[in-house]
């Protein structure tokens, strides 16, 4: 009677590892969908950052183009002096 009851209880753990088994399959699926989802929702948000920061950039290097230009023709004008120290000498010297 004692193999008898060993061998139930020894069927039982199989059957009811197989069970867990698959349980705990399933658990990792969906933590992995879950895992898979949040890394989406970052990437997405990356996204649009660098969209943004993009925008920004060519936004700027108008800008500074805009600013080169215009010192360029105020060179050309005259309407920026070069700084001469021996010329801008305060007249207590």
């Amino acid at each position: 009677m004692n193999k008898l009851n060993s061998t139930a209880n020894n069927s039982a753990n199989t059957q009811a590892k197989p069970f867990d088994d698959k349980a705990d399959l399933q658990a990792q699926v969906i933590e992995l969908q879950m895992n898979l989802s949040h890394l989406e929702v970052t990437v997405e948000r990356l996204d649009e950052v660098i969209t943004r920061q993009d925008k920004d950039i060519q936004t700027l290097q108008r800008q500074l183009q805009f600013i080169y230009k215009q010192v360029q023709s105020q060179d050309g004008e005259g309407g920026v002096a070069p700084f001469d120290i021996m010329a801008d000498r305060p007249p207590h010297y």
